[in-house]
């Protein structure tokens, strides 16, 4: 099983349940388990809401993901400045903003960056997938290569 999708939205906050909904969605109908799921939209809410805010000049961002047997890789994509360097530790109680890639971190296997200041950064999300047990998608895919063998 291979579903690749990918979405060009406005740098608006609009369009960041819009993206929870299709990845949700789609997650859920092939039997992920909700937590997986969870975090995984978490993680992408996060991602949107920084090229939302930091990718300008663009006036898009754009979505991409691809789903297999084992794990969801997402790359969310902007045209801003880039970062110039990615934080190490949460920021202070107080402060308002800056723990998004944290959070990221927290609850994916993988989250890489490439960043090109000027044009752009790629933030790239990767989780290994939590089956329900009796998710149909998951066991048609057991299936598929227990028959190739």
């Amino acid at each position: 099983m291979d579903i690749e999708f990918s979405l060009a939205l406005p740098r608006d906050a609009i369009g960041i349940p819009m993206v929870r909904r299709v990845l949700g969605d789609a997650l859920r109908s092939l039997g992920v388990t909700e937590e997986c799921v969870s975090d995984l939209l978490l993680a992408t809410s996060e991602a949107c809401a920084n090229a939302v805010r930091h990718g300008g000049p663009a006036t898009r961002y754009q979505v991409q993901a691809a789903i297999d047997d084992w794990r969801c890789e997402l790359r969310i994509m902007d045209r801003g400045r880039g970062l110039t360097a990615i934080p190490q530790q949460y920021p202070a109680g107080e402060t308002e903003n800056g723990r998004g890639i944290m959070i990221m971190q927290s609850v994916v296997d993988e989250i890489s960056f490439d960043i090109t200041p000027g044009s752009g950064t790629t933030v790239r999300l990767s989780k290994e997938l939590d089956w329900d047990e009796d998710a149909i998608a998951h066991h048609l895919s057991r299936d598929r290569q227990l028959a190739s063998v």
